[in-house]
């Protein structure tokens, strides 16, 4: 039996290469908390300040005051996305009284393009964190034809599930990172089962 031993390091880049696309997401109890199971469908790349995003990467406040740039993957230009930034952890984790917090949400975005091509109908209130480690959560939704997703009338208490009932979409992938204030410090407890 051949036995490597690799430095720490590599054995995390390993270890992430390894992971599905969603795991992270179930480790973060996003899938749960958040979302349902899903299988991604399409690719999504988002930066922010010309760095790309990665699941469950730790951004502070100032890293997240502009909205990102969002590009996604596909080849067909006549199937439409809603982009959603939500914190399923707002105002507080011990607390999140407002989850799911609506950060962001673009409609009617064709796939291969960016979400500049969409129609920007929540416009985007940066991250801002006051209590304990933010989990914010990017969904990109299939929808079923152009212009048949509308607003919420409220930013707090959004909900993922109830909104892909109400106009009959599904999650086409998703991913997340971890937001704290610019002092704060420490990693994401995660709750045992």
């Amino acid at each position: 039996m051949l036995t490597l031993q690799l430095p720490q390091s590599h054995r995390e880049e390993l270890f992430f290469c390894n992971m599905s696309a969603t795991d992270s997401l179930v480790m973060a109890h996003v899938i749960q908390d958040v979302l349902d199971p899903f299988t991604p469908t399409i690719s999504l790349r988002i930066t922010y300040n010309n760095r790309l995003l990665l699941a469950s990467a730790e951004l502070k406040p100032s890293a997240v005051v502009s909205k990102p740039r969002v590009d996604v993957g596909g080849n067909d230009m006549r199937a439409f996305y809603t982009l959603v930034l939500i914190d399923p952890d707002a105002p507080s984790p011990s607390h999140p009284s407002l989850r799911e917090y609506l950060h962001w949400m673009v409609t009617d975005i064709p796939e291969t393009t960016s979400v500049n091509f969409g129609q920007e109908l929540v416009f985007y209130e940066r991250p801002d964190p006051r209590s304990g480690i933010h989990r914010l959560v990017f969904v990109l939704f299939r929808q079923l034809g152009r212009r048949t997703v509308f607003a919420p009338e409220m930013r707090h208490n959004f909900n993922c599930r109830s909104f892909a009932r109400q106009y009959h979409l599904s999650v086409a992938t998703a991913t997340y990172f971890n937001c704290q204030r610019e002092g704060g410090s420490g990693g994401r407890r995660f709750r045992e089962e």
